[in-house]
């Protein structure tokens, strides 16, 4: 069984596209070998900056011959219909058969397609792959039409097996396939043959080319530990960087120059930061003084000095790059906090939304009400949220946007503020995903659920809101950031009251500082003092005898339709989040049935010990019982029109299960009551949990629709009892099963 070798030969590849070039032509000409009948024992890719390489093992030597057959129409129909069948099947009248059917005889065709050899079936996969390979930018060149990341100059493909090797042969464009290729651009040799895989991997390594990627990784990775390390140093990990740069050179040559004194004083994120995003340089690290002291740099090839005259150069670039670091460092510090954020006044948030400043005003009040709420000081909640953003406005944050909310803790520092404050400046940002580390401190904590709700809250005034897979301004992270930061750090707080809240301030920074604007001001002096929208609303549309502005009129009518849909974006987060932890849909829905939804740790707990309960075998017995109870009740409700939900008498027991179950039920809410005022939902869970035998024994012996009305009446009150008492607990109807 033969092997394939293709090799695709062009100018410098991305190093961002490599790995997926690889894969797609792995994926596209094994698919399409297959497709074509030609199976395979395995297959590789391999990408470096000037090739795509791919090895297929066990390939067949040809496809095998097809034998299909296939039935027609019956004897004697239409001759256009029989005639459309000879066409599809690509036979003649006379090579049909005819057999005896159920229905009558039927023509039948028996069609074979000879197999085909491996090299026609290669050349017409390969040529198509080629002129359709899904590349994310492409480009003509010359006089052809063939498109390609860069321009693409040769096309090594051959058949190997022990007879020896064999080329594919195609021409695409004028460029036609060979079984020779070149080595590395500078210390490579001329254009060398090959007869196999082994012996092109190997002659790649002899002209100076390591063909894995991951070869080039960790021969790099190797080298600039050992030279760090023999200094005492060590490198700081960067696996992004590290992937890339193995994307840039065929034959790394590890170098370690100097970083000049004159920039020791810059931050090390900023100098990390400049170096890899410019430089695609790894930084050096004194583990001693933790401060970055050199720098790592891959070549492309050897020289006679040893790198000497490559690090000299970079060694120039990175002086500059640096030199302006460090002015846009010296400038921000020049230059007080309180002025970076009055800066904001001129940087636009969203035109539907604001300005930045504005933004930080909302989210200053908010902060505010937070505050207590997890154990932070309003004071330095209110000083933290009105500088979070301040170092979006500096010049080190314009020229490295990733470092926002670092460097505004490292002004922070500098200006002398709380290390609470500076700490919330750099961690307000986060959570940014869903293994993102959660804040914890509580300054950080207020500012950062202040931030995301009033991102959510402001989208949601303008009716910006996630669709489908489209979540442009990042709502659904917000959420998830607001779900984390509340469960992780145990919080305690109604989210609808600080949505509410903050729908309403977007609400008065809409409006005119007029008249209007005083009223929504009052209403938010309501939820603050309440908690309550709708008492808020109607408190002061009382004092407008219904003479109301428009824009009350729309707080009356609209936000609270807009605040029910923003909490119930939430939940849908919160099932998201916690389907990973194991709790089931129909669990959560079971939960957010019932009162203080809107608090999403009790909701949680309550959540949790419900998944628990419903594990075990009473949880799940008992479930059956209650919903038969609930079926009997709601059909029985229906039929005779009236509502069963007076309480039932035990002097009409009639029965020892029936008694047994009025007792279970009285010793059961004696303990979930006070267990629900406790927020203890195991132990409620628990009680509910001794319901089980009786009302399985009820069941058993007792008849609900006996023919005396009174008994009958009473029964059915008795069933509304195990609902009402099991529905404090949670709204197990909404359980499935």
């Amino acid at each position: 069984m033969p092997d394939l070798l293709i090799e695709l030969f062009s100018e410098e590849i991305p190093a961002r596209m490599q790995q997926r070039a690889a894969a797609d032509l792995k994926r596209l000409m094994t698919d399409g070998m297959v497709a074509a009948g030609l199976t395979y024992a395995s297959a590789g890719a391999f990408a470096t900056p000037r090739r795509l390489t791919l090895s297929v093992d066990g390939l067949l030597a040809q496809s095998p011959t097809i034998r299909e057959e296939r039935k027609g129409p019956r004897v004697g129909a239409p001759d256009k219909a029989i005639e459309g069948f000879l066409r599809g099947a690509g036979v003649s009248r006379d090579q049909l058969e005819v057999r005896d059917e159920k229905k009558g005889q039927v023509y039948f065709a028996l069609i074979e397609k000879p197999g085909r050899p491996a090299a026609e079936i290669i050349a017409e996969v390969l040529e198509k792959t080629i002129r359709n390979f899904p590349w994310p930018k492409s480009m003509r060149w010359g006089a052809g039409s063939l498109k390609w990341v860069r321009p693409l100059h040769s096309i090594l493909c051959i058949l190997s097996d022990e007879a020896g090797a064999q080329v594919v042969p195609l021409d695409i464009d004028g460029i036609k396939s060979g079984d020779s290729t070149e080595g590395h651009r500078f210390m490579g040799m001329e254009r060398f043959s090959v007869t196999s895989f082994d012996d092109y991997a190997a002659k790649l390594s002899k002209a100076h080319v390591i063909l894995s990627a991951e070869e080039r990784a960790d021969h790099i990775w190797a080298d600039a530990t050992n030279q760090a390390f023999a200094q005492g140093l060590e490198v700081v990990e960067d696996r992004a960087l590290l992937a890339e740069v193995a994307g840039l050179v065929e034959w790394p040559v590890v170098l370690m120059g100097d970083i000049a004194e004159d920039f020791m004083g810059l931050p090390a994120e900023v100098l990390q930061t400049s170096m890899r995003e410019h430089q695609k340089f790894f930084s050096v690290r004194n583990p001693k003084t933790d401060r970055i002291e050199k720098f790592i740099t891959v070549a492309n090839r050897e020289t006679p000095d040893h790198g000497k005259t490559i690090l000299a150069g970079n060694q120039k670039v990175l002086f500059a790059r640096l030199s302006d670091a460090k002015f846009f460092w010296e400038n921000d510090l020049r230059v007080p906090m309180s002025d970076m954020a009055a800066k904001l006044e001129n940087v636009t948030f969203h035109n539907k939304l604001g300005t930045q400043a504005e933004r930080i005003t909302r989210i200053k009040d908010l902060a505010r009400e937070i505050a207590p709420m997890v154990d932070a000081s309003p004071k330095l909640a209110v000083q933290a949220a009105g500088i979070c953003k301040a170092d979006l406005s500096s010049e080190m944050v314009y020229e490295f946007p990733e470092l926002q909310g670092l460097m505004g803790r490292y002004y922070a520092q500098a200006a002398d503020m709380p290390q609470e404050v500076a700490n919330a400046c750099e961690q307000h940002y986060a959570p940014l995903g869903p293994s993102d580390d959660v804040p914890s401190a509580p300054v950080t904590v207020a500012v950062a659920l202040a931030d995301k709700i009033d991102t959510l809250t402001g989208f949601w005034s303008i009716d910006e809101k996630p669709t489908g897979s489209k979540d442009p301004f990042a709502l659904r992270r917000a959420a998830l950031g607001v779900i984390r930061l509340v469960l992780e750090n145990d919080v305690r707080l109604r989210l609808d009251r600080f949505v509410d809240a903050q729908l309403l301030r977007h609400e008065i920074g809409a409006g005119d500082g007029s008249l209007s604007s005083a009223l929504l001001q009052s209403m938010l002096e309501e939820i603050a003092d309440h908690g309550v929208f709708g008492a808020a609303v109607r408190t002061v549309m009382d004092a407008l005898d219904g003479d109301a502005p428009n824009d009350v009129l729309k707080v009356r009518d609209q936000l609270p339709d807009t605040s029910a849909d923003l909490l119930s974006f939430f939940h849908d987060r919160l099932k998201v989040y916690l389907k990973d932890r194991g709790i089931t849909h129909d669990v959560i829905d079971a939960c957010l049935a019932m009162p203080g939804n809107d608090d999403l740790t009790l909701l949680v707990k309550r959540a949790e010990a419900l998944s628990a309960f419903l594990k075990t075998d009473d949880g799940e017995n008992l479930l059956q019982g209650v919903k038969r109870a609930s079926n009997i009740l709601s059909a029985e409700e229906k039929k005779d029109g009236v509502e069963y939900s007076f309480g039932a008498d035990i002097k009409f027991a009639e029965v020892d299960e029936e008694r047994n179950l009025f007792e279970a039920l009285k010793t059961a809410e004696a303990t979930i009551t006070p267990a629900l005022e406790a927020e203890d939902f195991a132990a409620a869970m628990s009680a509910m949990a001794t319901l089980r035998k009786p009302i399985d024994a009820f069941f058993d012996k007792v008849q609900v629709n006996t023919d005396n009305t009174t008994v009958r009446r009473n029964r059915l009150n008795l069933l509304s009892q195990i609902r009402k008492i099991c529905s404090s607990v949670v709204d197990l109807s909404l359980i499935e099963g």
